[in-house]
C-alpha cells in the first residue's frame, strides 16, 4: 500500500486562530472619538448593539458649548441640515461632556425631535 502524501493544516489552524483571538482582543480597544470629553457617570449597561456602527452618528458637544458631527466641528444650524438627511435605519450617539450645560443637550435633542430621529442612545461611563 502506498502512503499518500497530504499536507497538514492543523499548525495553519492554529496560527489563524490566535490572530483571530488577537483582532478580536484589540477591537475593543477602538476609541470612540477623539474629542476629549469627561462623561457622566451611569449606573445603566449598555444596550446599543456594536454591529450598527456604520449606520451611527456620533454628535459630540464639548465642556466649552462646541459641537460635533463624527469629530469634525460643526454650528447648530449645519447640524440641523445634517440630521434632516439622515435615514430611518441611522442611529445617533450622543457624546457630551459632563460640565457641559444641560441647554446643549436640549437643543441637540430639540433637532433629533424635530426630524422624528427615534433610535437616541447616550454615551456615560459606568461608576
Amino acid at each position: 500500500m502506498k502512503k499518500v502524501d497530504q499536507m497538514n493544516v492543523i499548525p495553519f489552524i492554529d496560527i489563524m486562530l490566535v490572530l483571530l483571538a488577537i483582532v478580536l482582543m484589540t477591537a475593543s480597544f477602538v476609541s470612540q472619538g477623539q474629542i476629549e470629553v469627561t462623561l457622566p457617570e451611569s449606573s445603566a449597561t449598555s444596550t446599543t448593539d456594536p454591529a450598527d456602527a456604520s449606520k451611527n452618528v456620533l454628535i459630540t458637544v464639548a465642556a466649552d458649548g462646541q459641537y460635533y458631527l463624527d469629530d469634525a466641528p460643526i454650528t447648530l444650524v449645519a447640524l440641523d441640515e445634517q440630521v434632516a438627511q439622515l435615514t430611518e435605519a441611522a442611529s445617533v450617539t450622543l457624546k457630551i461632556d459632563a460640565d457641559t450645560p444641560f441647554q446643549a443637550f436640549v437643543r441637540v435633542t430639540d433637532i433629533l425631535n424635530q426630524h422624528a430621529v427615534t433610535r437616541v442612545s447616550v454615551l456615560t461611563e459606568t461608576r
